[in-house]
């Protein structure tokens, strides 16, 4: 893990890099006192209080659970839960894409709050740049309030990059949670962005992630988990940060973005238009729910974004209690996997006689992020050497028709992997934003839930260790020299395969500085 002056040095060497232009190109933002608003509190009689009298049985825990394994249900159930929602909708993103799907649900939170739907839409900033426009059009409605977490004071260019520089230590600190309430009784939360990439909608590149629906009392957590972030000092409304549109263009780009998203669309799943066909979908679903004890574990907001990070976060600390607790077996499944000498150090003084670790994360070819690889690069033969076996995704997997509902993009495009769960001893299921990395661990605002299910917990074990088989990922081992080795069904080498010198070399490269903590 990165010390003080291992940061000093990252920081010394990107100021040095830019001395001379940064003078007066960008300075922080100040933190912002907020008025506290009244939390969206479960609606006593909704169609969601409803359905939960309906499928949940008084005699199991009080909250049930459904897994959503692919993109195309888990755009579905969004879509659905918008339509059937009748007094409010948070939602709580990293990302969300001004693309095909990212414009549809903005449409249908907008058509709900022209029904009287109080709607709030919290956004990290690290992906906003160049996406306010769409936001600027749902802010502008008098049922809806957007605001951007953490947010960089430049918008764009140079200045935006700046900005990042020079606030080094507050901009580090993201809200990676992910999470979308109804009515304050039925949710959302995994590892899934929004955008088409995660919805089985992209003709390139799709995800493999995880979400899973929840569907009584202990969504009212995630409404905490939104409150705190929304609440935060850091959190600026939008219109702080970005020059809204005159009344009159606002009011007819939302009377466009309505109409847009009220016709029948290009996408290969058929979302369900108007609170009938929404509640019909949400019902077949909820049929299928499974009860079971269950915690959600959130961070909170920083108070003081540039103060030291060398805590693992609360998320991390419930992760670590379960690997302490675990008896037989830790599959891990992460889209970016990185354990340092701390980790690996913590690691070896819990881990009981006979208990297997298996991880799979992205390979080099698969990664979406080449920086995010070079710090799992850099610490792989330590993690194999502490005795964790390791398979990475192939982009080719076989499995891909399998996770992503979509066969063209199957053929013709590849698979990353996106999720982030780790089961225990086929017990426990810990689902949620947090990948097994330094930046989850130290850095980022994580929501996670763990849910003490054994068929929750098979079932994404099974999955696991289907996305672990030859046809799917190369295992990774160390020869008998000591060599990194990486073996598939139809393939046995000693490089990052699947890739070309230069994407091995840039990896190479970043893998040499110390920036794991970062990336």
């Amino acid at each position: 893990m990165p010390g003080k002056l291992q940061t000093s040095l990252i920081k010394s060497l990107s100021l040095w890099l830019l001395l001379g232009v940064l003078t007066g190109c960008a300075s922080a933002l100040k933190p912002l006192e907020h008025d506290q608003n009244l939390a969206h509190d479960a609606v006593a009689d909704s169609f969601f209080t409803r359905q939960a009298e309906k499928h949940l049985s008084d005699s199991q825990p009080d909250t049930g659970f459904l897994l959503l394994n692919t993109g195309r249900d888990a755009f579905l159930v969004r879509a659905a839960l918008i339509e059937s929602a009748s007094q409010s909708i948070d939602a709580q993103y990293y990302i969300w894409n001004d693309d095909n799907s990212g414009r549809y649900l903005a449409g249908r939170l907008l058509a709900a709050a022209e029904r009287g739907v109080n709607v709030r839409l919290l956004l990290d900033d690290i992906n906003v740049a160049g996406k306010e426009s769409l936001f600027a059009v749902l802010n502008g409605h008098p049922n809806i309030r957007v605001r951007i977490f953490n947010p960089a004071r430049s918008r764009s260019g140079i200045g935006r990059f700046l900005s990042l520089i020079l606030d080094f230590d507050r901009i580090n600190r993201r809200m990676h949670n992910k999470t979308f309430v109804a009515d304050g009784y039925a949710g959302i939360a995994g590892g899934r962005n929004i955008g088409d990439e995660y919805f089985d909608e992209h003709s390139e590149l799709n995800f493999r992630d995880r979400d899973v629906m929840a569907l009584g009392p202990l969504v009212g957590d995630m409404t905490d988990n939104f409150e705190a972030y929304w609440n935060s000092q850091w959190s600026y409304p939008l219109e702080h940060i970005y020059q809204p549109q005159p009344p009159e263009l606002a009011v007819s780009a939302r009377s466009r973005l309505i109409n847009e998203t009220a016709q029948a669309q290009s996408f290969k799943a058929i979302s369900p238009q108007g609170h009938e066909a929404a509640d019909t979908l949400l019902e077949e679903r909820f049929a299928s729910l499974i009860q079971a004890p269950a915690k959600l574990v959130y961070d909170l907001p920083p108070k003081d974004p540039e103060a030291p990070t060398d805590t693992p976060k609360l998320t991390a600390q419930a992760l670590y209690g379960l690997v302490s607790q675990a008896e037989t077996e830790i599959l891990v499944e992460s889209a970016y996997f990185v354990l340092a000498d701390e980790q690996l150090s913590d690691l070896r003084e819990v881990v009981k006689p006979g208990l297997s670790i298996r991880a799979i994360t992205n390979s080099l070819a698969s990664n979406d992020l080449v920086t995010n690889h070079s710090a799992y690069a850099r610490w792989r033969e330590e993690m194999l050497e502490s005795g964790i076996e390791l398979y990475e995704l192939r982009p080719d997997a076989k499995g891909c028709k399998a996770w992503v509902l979509n066969e063209a993009a199957c053929d013709s495009g590849a698979v990353s992997l996106h999720s982030k769960a780790v089961v225990f001893d086929q017990r426990t299921l810990f689902v949620g934003s947090l990948n097994v990395n330094l930046r989850s661990i130290y850095l980022n605002g994580e929501t996670v839930l763990i849910i003490q299910s054994p068929e929750m917990a098979k079932a994404v074990s099974d999955d696991i260790r289907h996305s672990m088989t030859p046809g799917n990922s190369w295992h990774v081992t160390l020869d008998e020299n000591g060599d990194l080795l990486w073996q598939s069904a139809d393939q046995q080498v000693h490089q990052e395969p699947d890739v070309g010198f230069w994407r091995r070399a840039k990896s190479r490269f970043l893998s040499w500085l110390p920036l794991e903590k970062y990336l």
